[in-house]
C-alpha cells in the first residue's frame, strides 16, 4: 500500500526534530456543492533541523515516532532532504 504524502506550510519549529505543518485542502460542500478550506495541523519529524517557519513542505505517512508523530518531511522548498535521498539508496 503506498504511503500517502501531503504538502504544507510549516507553522512552528520549536520543537527539537519536529515541525508542525499546517495542510489546507478544499472539499465540496455536499449541499450547497460550493468549495469550503479545510485545514489540519501535522507534527512531522524532521531530522536535521532544516525546516524553518514558512518553508512549503512535503510530508510522508510513517511508522509512529512518537505518541502524535507519524509523520516525516521528505522535501523542503521543492527539493528532497538529503537524509531521506541516502535512506533511499541503501
Amino acid at each position: 500500500m503506498p504511503k500517502r504524502v501531503l504538502s504544507g506550510r510549516v507553522t512552528s519549529d520549536k520543537m527539537d526534530k519536529t515541525v508542525t505543518v499546517l495542510v489546507d485542502r478544499r472539499v465540496m460542500h455536499p449541499l450547497y456543492k460550493k468549495f469550503i478550506r479545510r485545514s489540519k495541523k501535522y507534527a512531522a519529524h524532521d531530522e536535521a533541523n532544516l525546516c524553518k517557519v514558512g518553508d512549503t513542505v512535503r510530508i510522508e505517512e510513517c511508522r509512529p515516532i512518537s505518541k502524535r508523530k507519524t509523520w516525516l518531511v521528505v522535501e523542503r522548498n521543492g527539493e528532497a532532504l538529503a537524509a531521506n535521498a541516502e535512506g533511499a539508496a541503501a
